[in-house]
């Protein structure tokens, strides 16, 4: 594929993402704990999870295996990087959330392979065929540097925003509870915020329109998700924090 198509394809892509966001503001997808059964077949919750985040990490890395481009090191940090986040969220963390008895749609579990199939196909092609500023110069320049201090700062806030849910859910023997502690102090969804954040830095790290696109995709999915999640934290504790915000503190 030559890259005028190419830039064509991933700037509809981004446009697509755009309108889903709009779309979630009014429909919240139905896992977790907006969970539906009215969505049809439904599958356990650390099935859905495997299904829907592994294509990402197997394609992404089989396009960089097989592609054209020069193996440098900053291709390997990128793709280390990358896979280190969706081996994380494939394998490691679908076998610690507690989940027994929860189920998500099927269907929403093949709209997230059809995603992870597109955007890691995007990510990957351009990485290992079409990318041509990946030589070890680029381990110096500012941008490289500045997009992996926000990628770790993203990853960090986003991994321990999880284990801090998951250890509440343990604790739990009624259900959700209100999480506290950290940035949960003044907003509802850290571990939301965190991957936002992670994302915004891998588009600096790789400065590239596909990882753009997912980073504009990452903000469309899981801002909506995060207003949603707020309002019902509102909704179902009286005693819910009034000063806390939705996604990004002290803002929204």
């Amino acid at each position: 594929m030559d890259k005028t198509t190419f830039t064509l394809l991933v700037w509809l892509w981004t446009a697509i993402g755009v309108t889903v966001f709009l779309l979630l503001l009014f429909v919240t997808a139905p896992y977790g704990r907006h969970s539906s059964k009215k969505w049809g077949v439904t599958i356990p919750d650390r099935l859905g999870w495997f299904m829907m985040e592994v294509p990402a990490l197997l394609i992404f890395i089989w396009l960089i295996i097989t592609g054209d481009a020069q193996k440098t090191a900053v291709v390997w940090i990128i793709a280390f990087l990358y896979a280190f986040h969706y081996f994380n969220r494939s394998v490691i963390y679908p076998m610690r959330i507690r989940t027994r008895g929860k189920e998500m749609p099927l269907v929403i579990a093949l709209m997230a392979i059809f995603f992870n199939f597109v955007n890691a196909g995007f990510l990957g092609y351009y990485t290992g065929t079409l990318q041509t500023h990946y030589g070890n110069e680029w381990l110096t320049d500012p941008r490289f540097a500045a997009g992996l201090a926000l990628f770790i700062t993203g990853m960090i806030i986003n991994v321990s925003s999880d284990e801090k849910l998951i250890h509440l859910r343990k604790k739990s023997t009624s259900g959700y509870q209100i999480p506290r502690g950290g940035l949960f102090e003044k907003i509802s969804c850290p571990n939301f915020f965190g991957e936002i954040v992670e994302w915004a830095g891998f588009a600096i790290i790789c400065w590239s329109l596909p990882a753009l696109s997912f980073f504009v995709w990452t903000f469309c999915n899981l801002v909506p998700r995060a207003l949603a999640h707020h309002k019902w934290y509102r909704s179902n504790f009286s005693d819910y924090p009034s000063g806390r915000k939705a996604v990004f503190p002290f803002i929204l």
